[in-house]
């Protein structure tokens, strides 16, 4: 039995300082781990508890595990997990898929195909995006992959209204708003995770899928999965968003991360008893 493993990385596995979520007293706060330095600077982090779980369950020659992430190709370079290197991973929210690093064209070209059948063009969208967007709160405007468009913004000073306004109008051009941070995106809604999952299962023969992630954009990779987990903050978290086949769980910052690579352990291990 082969099982994929296909997790989210920010604020589900990996996290900023910012994310941590460190409420605890200073001497029982959990060891850290940095897997991301980016201009010379430590970025993000795991508890040495969950790298050790990663790097145990990655080296079950049983399990498939896939790096899922609306990061691009470069953003997610930068990470290094313990463990065996993964052999596939979908960035840009599923618009890329890479095979030992490698960008699949055929993938390419098919995720092209749909997009511009289905919805409109990212010029249109991100050209919205600048022309509504308040110089007072917006601090960067970016392209991603030219797949998708985001914003990194001042939260606190970005009306509610503007993003219920942006939301509504983006659904109506076949796009998905999310907050995550202070980042806004607007993708396109057929450029989801869940597709490049099931092509990673398809080439490699899994037989079941795990996921976890905790935002409005992986809502589709956990319910496409087998089997999933959100941890207890996000944008799912937020809007108490769950489903038969999904663990919600009440654990935030960085130990919802160590909790998440622990169940992934223990439900492949339970699979691969069945199996034997």
């Amino acid at each position: 039995m082969t099982v994929l493993v296909a997790s989210d990385l920010d604020r589900t596995l990996i996290y900023s300082a910012a994310a941590l979520g460190l409420t605890m007293p200073d001497p029982v706060a959990p060891r850290l781990l940095c897997v991301e330095v980016h201009e010379s600077k430590p970025l993000s982090y795991m508890t040495e508890t969950a790298a050790g779980l990663l790097a145990e369950l990655t080296a079950d020659p049983s399990v498939v595990f896939v790096p899922t992430t609306t990061r691009t190709r470069k953003q997610y370079q930068r990470i290094r997990f313990p463990g065996r290197p993964a052999p596939y991973a979908i960035c840009a929210n599923g618009g890329q898929l890479l095979v030992d690093g490698v960008p699949d064209r055929d993938w390419r070209r098919q995720v092209a195909a749909r997009l511009a059948e289905e919805c409109a063009p990212l010029e249109e969208v991100h050209q919205h995006l600048l022309a509504t967007a308040d110089p007072a709160w917006l601090r960067k405007a970016r392209l991603a992959e030219d797949l998708f468009a985001y914003l990194v913004v001042e939260r606190a000073l970005v009306p509610d209204e503007w993003l219920k306004s942006l939301t509504r109008w983006a659904e109506d051009r076949g796009w998905t708003v999310s907050l995550q941070g202070r980042k806004i995106y607007a993708v396109p809604r057929p450029l989801t995770k869940s597709a490049a999952m099931h092509e990673v299962a398809r080439r490699t023969g899994a037989s079941t899928t795990l996921a976890a992630g905790d935002s409005l954009l992986d809502a589709d990779l956990l319910l496409a999965a087998d089997a999933a987990w959100r941890p207890g903050h996000g944008e799912l978290a937020d809007a108490a968003w769950t489903a038969p086949t999904v663990t919600a769980l009440a654990t935030a910052g960085v130990l919802a991360g160590e909790e998440i690579v622990r169940a992934f352990t223990q439900e492949a291990a339970r699979l691969g008893r069945l199996d034997a």
